[in-house]
């Protein structure tokens, strides 16, 4: 997901947001970014940690897994599944729509 209609949102600096299943137990969000500077912003720490993605998606900020990439200027985030991929409560068998929340969060003022 990349969207110029929203250039105050981690959307707006990145040329894709995306989900995807990590095996049937996990999902993967990656973050492509424009350039350098809207990685530097995404990438920060500061901004973009567990405790966040914890709040996002409502899962334990112990078992999110952070990967910075600069030479690419990606970020990718996996956590846990909320249930088992297929299984019977399972909305969204292939995680495509998980970036979603990610993809609206807003950038920080100072940008």
């Amino acid at each position: 997901m990349s969207d110029n209609a929203h250039p105050r949102t981690v959307a707006g600096l990145a040329l894709e947001v995306r989900s995807k299943n990590a095996g049937p137990f996990w999902v993967t969000m990656e973050l492509f970014m424009r350039d350098t500077a809207g990685y530097a912003l995404v990438a920060d720490p500061g901004f973009l940690d567990a405790p966040l993605v914890a709040r996002l998606y409502g899962v334990p900020a112990d078992a999110i897994r952070i990967f910075r990439i600069p030479a690419l200027n990606v970020v990718k985030i996996s956590f846990p599944r909320p249930v088992a991929q297929g299984s019977l409560r399972d909305r969204d068998i292939h995680a495509g729509q998980h970036h979603v929340p990610l993809a609206m969060l807003p950038l920080p003022e100072s940008h």
